[in-house]
This record gives C-alpha cells, sequence and structure tokens, in this order.
C-alpha cells in the first residue's frame, strides 16, 4: 500500500498532496529502552508518538529525526537503522483543510544525551511512558499500544 502510493504519486511527500501524503514519525525511546516520549498532540487532542510531515523530504529517518528534535526540545538523538512501524490513519478536516490520509512511516530514535524535554507549539504535554504498561492500557491509542508490543517483542 505504502509503496505504491509513494510510486502513484511524484509528490507524495509533499502536505500539498491533497488525498494524502507521507510522514515520519518517532518512536523516542530513552536510552535503556523501557520508556517512550509521548505528545499529546495539540491539534488532535490525544496522546501520540512525535513525528510529522515530510516536507518534500523523501528521507523519512530524518523526517522523524528532525520532528523529534522539534517536538521535543531533547539533543543527542539517534535514528536506529530501518522502518519500525507502518500506519495508514485518516487525518480529519480541519479549517480549509479537508481530511485527508497520512502514509506514516515510523523509526525507532533514541534519547542518549538526557530526558529533559521541553513542550512545543504542537503540544498540550509531552510525557515520558513506560512502553510495557502502554502496551497493556486499552485506553491509549491502537497504533500506540501495536508499537508497544512490537518493541517489547524485540
Amino acid at each position: 500500500m505504502f509503496s505504491d502510493f509513494a510510486t502513484a504519486h511524484a509528490d507524495a511527500a509533499e502536505r500539498s498532496l491533497v488525498i494524502g501524503h507521507l510522514t515520519g514519525s518517532a518512536w523516542l525511546v530513552s536510552a535503556d529502552g523501557a520508556r517512550v516520549l509521548l505528545t499529546h498532540h495539540r491539534k488532535l487532542d490525544r496522546w501520540l508518538q512525535l513525528g510529522g510531515h515530510a516536507d518534500g523530504d523523501v528521507d523519512l529517518a530524518r523526517v522523524a529525526l528532525r520532528e523529534a528534535e522539534e517536538e521535543s526540545g531533547l539533543r543527542g538523538l539517534v535514528v536506529e537503522p530501518g522502518i519500525f512501524d507502518l500506519d495508514r490513519h485518516e487525518i480529519p478536516a480541519r479549517g480549509d483543510e479537508p481530511a485527508h490520509w497520512h502514509y506514516d512511516v515510523r523509526h525507532v530514535v533514541r534519547a542518549l544525551d538526557g530526558e529533559d524535554f521541553v513542550v512545543g507549539d504542537e503540544s498540550h504535554a509531552l510525557a515520558w511512558r513506560d512502553i510495557a504498561a502502554l502496551a497493556s492500557d486499552d485506553t491509549a491509542d491502537a497504533s500506540l499500544r501495536r508499537m508497544a508490543a512490537k518493541w517489547l517483542g524485540r
């Protein structure tokens, strides 16, 4: 599905592609791998992983790293090789922007130089969450639970 979408649309990484676009997200884990940093997303009003629009950059690992740095204020982050997770989800219409799809490519990013984050404009809050607890939290977003289970099964 993802490769078909990217192949069919030369501008798949551009936000201007109205039907949907590629995005990059970070499964941002603590150095010990026990916790993940989540954002209470301002626009979507729910807890999610950090990430965002590619804005034309087809290197989605780089996008994930950039978004993790911008949204957390953390430095010394490192992207692990390979794709960790794929998720296609609909973004609801908002203002002049119609509903559209995010083809989200997720990478593991590690916080190696500390965990003192800064809450930015895109978040209501940030919080480190225990990954094992997140995997069994029925109130958490389904994709977060899936990634937590996937992380624990590594």
